[in-house]
């Protein structure tokens, strides 16, 4: 099929490289002149995993290109995929739809033949019918245009993956036109058994945001479980694995830390709680609400453990290094990065603060540009007297600690994630806190 992608950021970008892979033809559609020249070289101005040698295959190819002319996008595709941001409105409870809303203004008018738009940007519930009706009042092709809402559950870091080989698809349509499209271009994937959700629109809208808002409340019960275990020095980590092997719970997404971040949990879960509110679910959004403050008090929780860490060391002067700059591994994204505002909490108590991230520096510095970073991981540890891992990369997790300072004095080292395994650690040395286990 003949594709386009409407927006070019961390959905749009893998979308679609992912859409080329699958066998489409596809042009990427962005206003940014600069963003389009670099991604038409290869070059990838997000960190994804397994993105950068994908893009550079498919522009190589000539399978996949990029403009900003979104006629040659109306001209060229027979579907239209919109991944434009929605970011949190200023009301900070929902979200601003002005992207998607700009984006159908702007494609709609060149649209003179029957066509599929299909939308992946996560909105509020509604949004679809006023979509179409807006689509086919601009349109030439007028009723010819079809709309679905088809919303990514894409985990950053992951994102290449979970578009190739995705756990489920869903597609809220009206018509069977635009389920034939549907079925038509994700048809590599539906063959490998891939199961298929066709629903009507608002059902669809709020799957995405029931999904995000549930891995939400999880991760929030789990660290206030932990809270529970850092207050009755019990063990975190056996907690979870005692409620994991139950299969009505599962592990999956139960790792204790310093909460969620990221461009889609915090302001998914925002929004689905004014929604909510909204439709007078009052008891729903008193329960959302609850998971979102406890998120809220994360980076207290860890200020918390490394002030009885450090024991009658003030945190004023320490030299703290802070593994982790991105909200999670695997992508340079720095959204409500939960290790960021650990390191500026840290700043703003007067400890000298040094940022390692393996991929994230450059975005990091442009976000908080008065912290210190570095990209080297021996060179982050020169003259700390406390590391503070906040997110999980491997790199972290495969270090030699014997290596990494080779001195009598190790650093503390206080594990925000709960993702090492203490125990080398210790023999090497470094006396080692972890989130609600207790401290040996």
């Amino acid at each position: 099929m003949r594709v386009s992608v409407i927006g070019c950021g961390h959905l749009g970008i893998p979308h679609a490289a992912a859409m080329a892979d699958l066998g489409h033809e596809v042009v990427g559609v962005d206003v940014d002149q600069a963003k389009v020249d670099r991604l038409n070289a290869g070059e990838c101005p997000i960190y994804e995993t397994g993105l950068p040698e994908l893009l550079t295959r498919h522009t190589s190819s000539g399978r996949l290109r990029f403009t900003t002319d979104i006629r040659e996008a109306a001209a060229f595709a027979e579907l239209h995929f919109i991944g434009v941001g929605t970011p949190i409105d200023a009301d900070g409870r929902s979200y601003d739809t002005g992207q998607v809303y700009g984006a159908i203004r702007q494609l709609a008018p060149h649209l003179d033949r029957a066509c599929t738009i299909v939308g992946k940007s996560t909105v509020t519930v509604g949004t679809t019918a006023q979509v179409t009706t807006l689509a086919q009042r601009l349109a030439p092709a007028g009723e010819r245009v079809d709309v679905a809402w088809n919303p990514e559950f894409l985990r950053e870091g992951h994102a290449v993956q979970d578009t190739l080989r995705p756990d489920r698809i869903i597609a809220g349509l009206t018509t069977a036109e635009a389920e034939k499209q549907i079925r038509a271009v994700y048809a590599p994937i539906l063959d490998t058994g891939v199961p298929l959700f066709v629903t009507d629109p608002q059902t669809a809208e709020l799957a995405k945001g029931a999904a995000n808002t549930f891995l939400g409340l999880k991760i929030s019960y789990i660290n206030a479980v932990a809270d529970m275990c850092e207050a009755a020095d019990g063990d975190i980590s056996q907690i979870v694995e005692i409620l994991g092997i139950d299969p009505r719970i599962g592990s999956g997404g139960m790792r204790p830390g310093i909460g969620y971040g990221g461009g889609c949990l915090p302001k998914d879960i925002r929004a689905f709680t004014a929604s909510a509110r909204t439709l007078g679910a009052t008891e729903a959004a008193t329960l959302l609400r609850a998971a979102e403050k406890i998120n809220e008090t994360r980076t207290d929780v860890a200020m918390g453990l490394i002030a009885r860490a450090l024991g009658e060391r003030p945190v004023k002067g320490a030299r703290v290094t802070v593994w982790g700059a991105a909200f999670k591994p695997g992508t340079n994204d720095v959204r409500e990065s939960p290790a960021l505002t650990l390191a500026r909490a840290l700043q703003q108590a007067g400890a000298a603060v040094t940022v390692h991230d393996p991929q994230a520096v450059a975005t990091a510095m442009i976000r908080n540009p008065e912290l210190h970073y570095t990209d080297d991981l021996p060179a982050s540890l020169d003259g700390a007297g406390l590391v503070v891992l906040a997110t999980e990369w491997p790199e972290y997790q495969q270090a030699n600690p014997q290596a990494l300072v080779d001195r009598p004095a190790k650093p503390l080292l206080i594990d925000c994630r709960t993702t090492l395994d203490p125990e080398p650690w210790r023999a090497a040395g470094w006396t080692v806190h972890q989130l609600g286990r207790p401290a040996k």
